[in-house]
């Protein structure tokens, strides 16, 4: 890719509890080290997992609910209220719960919902748990993902032609506008977007979270493993890292910044 390609945001999504609903977002603000706010700032402990509030510290995956193991996740529908901290989540169009997550008593109602209604795939009680500003990251790190729809295309090719839903990405970014996989070679790079600067640090490993569709719930594809056999890798998209702040929103450009003469 040449420092002339540029790209276009298309959708800017966070994902406020971990596994949980993309929500939409038209701008959003990008402060250094930090994520999108309230990008996974919230997680549903699957049983004990040490997770210390008041000390957090990144913990993998399987210790909480998440797509790669619970599909069912993809049936509900949650929506988070910044103002007032509130979860709500809907099945099938109904209030099943609603919570301050600020709070135990909200806390306890989401809870109770999965405890519910989630068995057996529960090692433990289910736990609300956030931390400070702490990120329930798929990585130990504040970063914001980025897709490559030129990618999610090329997919669709190796599947035959079948449509790849481009939210089973879970990505924070979307954009067009790059030839399909040069993003991976972005890493090390740093991403210009108005005022903000993102470096990208990590091309991001696909897990089987990817072969669940998020309108339906059902496990019906194999994205990781046919990475595998077409690329050798089972990599789609990257990571990137704020390092200086500008507010961001669908239809800006992405641009990679030229390297300053010394």
């Amino acid at each position: 890719m040449t420092a002339s390609q540029t790209a276009e945001i298309t959708g800017l999504y966070r994902y406020p509890i971990k596994g949980l609903t993309p929500e939409a977002l038209s701008r959003v603000p990008l402060r250094t080290g930090r994520t999108l706010p309230a990008d996974r700032r919230y997680a549903i402990e699957n049983g004990p997992s040490g997770f210390d509030p008041d000390a957090p510290e990144w913990k993998p995956k399987i210790q909480f609910l998440m797509l790669a193991r619970n599909e069912r996740l993809a049936t509900l529908d949650s929506r988070f209220e910044d103002a007032t901290n509130q979860m709500t989540i809907r099945k099938d169009g109904q209030i099943v719960a609603s919570g301050d997550l600020e709070t135990a008593a909200g806390r306890a109602a989401i809870e109770s919902y999965f405890t519910e209604n989630f068995q057996p795939e529960l090692k433990g009680p289910p736990k609300v748990v956030s931390g400070r500003d702490h990120s329930f990251s798929d990585v130990a790190r504040k970063v914001v993902s980025i897709i490559n729809l030129g990618s999610v295309r090329a997919i669709e090719a190796m599947l035959g032609g079948t449509a790849v839903h481009p939210l089973r990405f879970r990505a924070n970014l979307y954009v067009k506008g790059w030839p399909a996989w040069s993003e991976l070679d972005l890493v090390g790079q740093t991403l210009a977007i108005g005022e903000a600067r993102l470096k990208v640090v990590k091309r991001i490993v696909r897990c089987p979270a990817t072969n669940v569709d998020p309108e339906t719930a059902k496990r019906d594809l194999e994205i990781p493993p046919t990475l595998s056999r077409h690329l050798g890798h089972m990599d789609c998209g990257i990571y990137a890292e704020v390092i200086a702040d500008g507010e961001i929103g669908v239809g800006d450009a992405v641009a990679m910044e030229e390297p300053r003469l010394v």
